[in-house]
């Protein structure tokens, strides 16, 4: 009776272990459009290069107002949208979105590392589908879009991508490999700020984003490469960006280089 035990506790376990790896395998479909939205120049990159590696297509916008702009004109499949932004807040974004009928029914996660925010965000809501807090990976952006294709919200995807080592547009291949697996907030998002209605950023968050962004990538690119990981190259995709917001990137991602001794 014992062995018969053991057995049975080994084949649930396979099969348990199949189920896992069979969900991992959701995603939802390939070349969907992603708008990330956040002031942070290394999350839009990390955040970028996690969902291009996985066959999205990306478009980013810095700042509200944008982000408002961009959804209503190039109507996205998901929208990763940071609560904490200068002038109009994520929330009054979301907002905004729920009004228009183009957006009204776009599935939103939204994300912050201030601690008010995420409080409010539990408390209000306002709608949005899901909600991922920073420092996160690639198993919290996945495991969100994962929890939207089950629920029904965005359709599976019916073939996996193929494999490719193209690097998008815009970016050098040592800029491309520079950018880290860990989305980390910049050190201002992380304090609270705003007022008890809507949380914006501002004077709470100073000196130059990009500055703060590389130091931010630089202490990221350190503790990846002591614990040795790599990332495997993505598919083939397109990434809509503007220059500005190129340029930013680039910048950033190459004083994380810099920054990590390479």
């Amino acid at each position: 009776m014992a062995i018969l035990g053991i057995l049975k506790r080994l084949v649930n376990a396979e099969a348990t272990g199949r189920e896992r790896r069979a969900d991992e395998r959701v995603r939802t479909t390939l070349g969907a459009r992603v708008l990330v939205v956040d002031d942070s120049a290394t999350i839009r990159a990390v955040l970028g290069k996690m969902l291009a590696q996985d066959g999205y297509e990306v478009m980013k916008a810095a700042d509200g107002e944008t982000a408002v702009d961009m959804a209503q004109s190039q109507v996205p499949d998901l929208i990763f949208l940071d609560i904490v932004l200068p002038g109009m807040s994520g929330f009054s974004v979301l907002r905004a979105l729920r009004r228009e009928d183009g957006t009204r029914a776009t599935p939103i996660i939204m994300m912050s590392g201030n601690q008010q925010a995420t409080e409010q965000f539990y408390v209000q809501r306002f709608g949005a589908d899901s909600f991922i807090r920073k420092p996160f990976g690639r198993a919290e952006v996945f495991h969100a879009i994962r929890a939207l294709v089950h629920e029904g919200r965005m359709p599976a995807r019916a073939i996996p991508p193929p494999l490719s080592g193209e690097i998008p547009q815009g970016i050098s291949a040592e800029e491309w490999a520079a950018i880290p697996d860990i989305a980390m907030p910049d050190d201002g998002q992380m304090r609270a700020g705003g007022d008890s209605s809507d949380v914006q950023a501002g004077s709470a968050v100073p000196g130059d984003e990009t500055a703060i962004a590389g130091s931010a990538i630089s202490m990221a690119m350190r503790a990846t490469l002591a614990a040795g990981t790599h990332e495997a190259p993505g598919p083939r995709i397109t990434v809509h960006v503007d220059s500005e917001d190129t340029d930013a990137e680039a910048s950033t991602v190459r004083q994380a280089h810099r920054g990590s001794g390479n």
